[in-house]
């Protein structure tokens, strides 16, 4: 009977370790998976920020002598990207300021009148005038 049961029940200890052998190397080649798309979404928001940065402080010293709406809108700019938490992956609104940034660089782009056109591409992130 012994002989009989080693075999009967061959197939679902076999289907159990190769189910346990699945999840181990699934959860390590995720988490691998996972480290990379992050580190390269983290590079693509910040290159975009830094590019906006770039962009907000080359004009603020181009317009220093003014004191108008244009410069006021930069400042805003300028503030909003100091503030933002680049140190913190697990923050909640994280979506929601980089679109308040995007938003606020294409209002200084309309009230420099320039067109803007920030695209990342596999070779390098640029932006076009």
């Amino acid at each position: 009977a012994d002989l009989f049961d080693g075999i009967v029940m061959a197939e679902q200890r076999f289907h159990g370790e190769g189910f346990q052998e699945g999840l181990a190397k699934g959860s390590h080649t995720g988490m691998a998976e996972g480290r990379r798309y992050g580190a390269l979404q983290g590079a693509r928001i910040s290159s975009e920020i830094g590019c906006y940065l770039g962009f907000a402080l080359t004009w603020h010293c181009l317009l220093r002598k003014c004191t108008n709406e244009r410069n006021r809108a930069l400042d805003s700019l300028i503030g909003r990207i100091q503030k933002f938490p680049y140190e913190d992956p697990t923050y909640d609104q994280l979506q929601e300021d980089l679109e308040k940034i995007r938003g606020k660089f294409k209002q200084v782009c309309s009230m420099l009148n320039i067109q803007s056109d920030f695209r990342i591409g596999t070779e390098r992130s640029s932006l076009t005038f």
